[in-house]
């Protein structure tokens, strides 16, 4: 933008419709846009599991009471979906369920 290489005190003399101010403004707010990457940032992590398969991990422990996490993990496994049993773990923790041994 020309109004930053002029500088404040010509701009003063020749800016009639805005002040050197807003001009000088407008410059660093499109030198901001400019290097703003915002937009490429990519999300970091790992992606939460998904909510069906959360359910039925908690409908195959609530059905089976004395199942742990290697059995649902298992079970899981023959129907073509794979968890880790961490993950497992993790999902009954978020639901506020026992281990299994310490389930009623």
């Amino acid at each position: 933008m020309k109004a930053k290489a002029l500088g404040r005190r010509l701009l003063h003399d020749l800016a009639t419709i805005v002040t050197p101010d807003t001009l000088l403004r407008w410059h660093r707010e499109l030198v901001a846009q400019k290097w703003d990457f915002r937009a490429l940032r990519k999300h970091v992590g790992r992606p939460r599991t998904q909510e069906e398969i959360a359910k039925l991990v908690v409908q195959m422990t609530n059905e089976n009471t004395t199942w742990g996490y290697d059995r649902i993990q298992g079970a899981l496994h023959n129907l073509g979906l794979k968890l880790s049993d961490t993950t497992i773990g993790t999902i009954l923790r978020d639901h506020w369920i026992e281990h299994a041994p310490e389930r009623p």
